[in-house]
């Protein structure tokens, strides 16, 4: 077949590329418009080969496969198709497995078949070797690019060089059309562009029920009524209460034989975290509870019509992420009440509604490399975009929290 295929390692591509534009390999230093790169990679590809593109192959990581946002992106583009590996994390490094492997066998696969004429190989890897000799002796062209190394020198295997039919470097010039580095203050991490409605979250004083010192609380009887002082004649400690029950005192309640006595009967739990308290009853009211959930406002068109928005539209941002949420859940409720009723609740969403927005988030990546949590900042930044959205529809200015 008289057409060409390019073949990208991905993690190679772009590391390659950071280390060049940002002095190091982090892919979290550079920002990359996929849909300049992929359109990059096919004109050289063509120009090059002299053949028109039949598929770009992009090989990545991720963790345990799952596809990433910009991984969600490429797969819909056209004449693009990804492969992912898993991204395991290793003596405080990211890594690779799977990667070289699956671009050995789909390189193997592709010339035994005949499905194209000339391969472009994007990648330094040495253990592709033996896929690049297989597919010469299968009569394909091998061309392998490789990124401007930093430093001058090569960022490749020597094996590979040596054995390619056609070599070229896609150079700092060819990479700046796609790929930026990030703009750092210094040699931290930048800090994001301020919100005041985060900044009010974060900086609101804890209420003064808060400040005050908790109630002391008799210590509980002994379990034998003629035990006395422990045995090396100290009486038994009885722990420091707390003055917000947590989760776990507030189900010790319900557990049988327990007293009640324990905790006093208005306790209430805090809201998000020890920073902006919010009192929030254990039990929600009814008019939260039987508040309906955006899956149960959706039919299986706009299912898929919100598939493709998050694929095509929706950047991942978390602040953004809560906007698209909520104007999706108002532009779909049919009893506009429950908009009226979920205002009167800020900063408090109801239990299910927040659950599913955090779950919803999690689609764009806030999860990865984060131990399965979603950050602090970030659940501030989702919750506030999506308070954001609630009051543009109601119309009302939601004071910060502590004001």
């Amino acid at each position: 077949m008289d057409r060409c295929i390019v073949l990208v390692d991905a993690g190679y591509l772009l590391g390659a590329a950071a280390s060049l534009l940002a002095g190091e390999p982090s892919r979290s230093r550079i920002t990359v418009d996929h849909t300049a790169l992929i359109q990059g990679l096919r004109e050289r590809a063509e120009s090059d080969t002299q053949q028109p593109l039949l598929r770009i192959y992009w090989f990545d990581g991720a963790p345990d496969r799952v596809p990433q946002p910009e991984h969600r992106r490429l797969r819909v583009m056209p004449r693009v198709t990804v492969r992912l590996g898993a991204l395991t994390r290793s003596d405080g490094r990211w890594a690779q497995k799977g990667v070289d492997a699956a671009m050995h066998a789909e390189l193997t696969e592709l010339a035994r078949n005949r499905a194209c004429s000339d391969v472009v190989l994007v990648t330094g890897d040495g253990d592709l070797l033996p896929g690049m000799m297989a597919a010469k002796e299968h009569g394909v062209a091998v061309h392998l690019w490789a990124v401007q190394a930093a430093d001058g020198d090569y960022n490749q295997s020597e094996d590979l060089v040596a054995e390619a039919d056609e070599r070229r470097v896609l150079d700092r010039t060819w990479i700046t059309k796609a790929v930026r580095a990030k703009e750092y203050s210094g040699v931290c991490a930048p800090q994001p562009a301020p919100r005041p409605e985060i900044a009010a979250i974060l900086s609101a004083p804890l209420p003064d029920s808060a400040l005050s010192a908790p109630p002391e609380r008799p210590a509980p009887p002994p379990q034998h009524p003629a035990a006395g002082p422990g045995q090396n004649g100290s009486e038994e400690r009885v722990p420091a209460p707390k003055g917000v029950p947590t989760p776990k005192d507030l189900a010790a309640l319900r557990a049988p034989g327990t007293q009640p006595a324990q905790h006093p009967a208005s306790a209430t739990l805090r809201w998000s975290s020890d920073k902006g308290w919010v009192d929030r009853p254990p039990v929600e009211p009814p008019e939260a509870a039987s508040m309906p959930t955006l899956a149960q406002l959706t039919t299986a068109e706009q299912r898929w019509a919100d598939r493709e928005e998050d694929i095509t539209t929706v950047g991942g941002d978390p602040y953004e992420v809560g906007q698209v949420f909520a104007r999706r859940w108002v532009e779909r409720l049919g009893d506009q009440s429950h908009l009226q009723k979920l205002s009167g609740m800020y900063p408090r969403i109801p239990h299910r509604v927040d659950g599913e927005l955090l779950r919803y988030a999690a689609r764009f990546g806030l999860l990865a490399h984060k131990d399965d949590q979603i950050d602090e900042r970030d659940r501030y930044a989702i919750r506030a975009g999506f308070w954001k959205e609630i009051g543009v529809r109601t119309g009302v200015e939601h004071a910060p929290v502590g004001d």
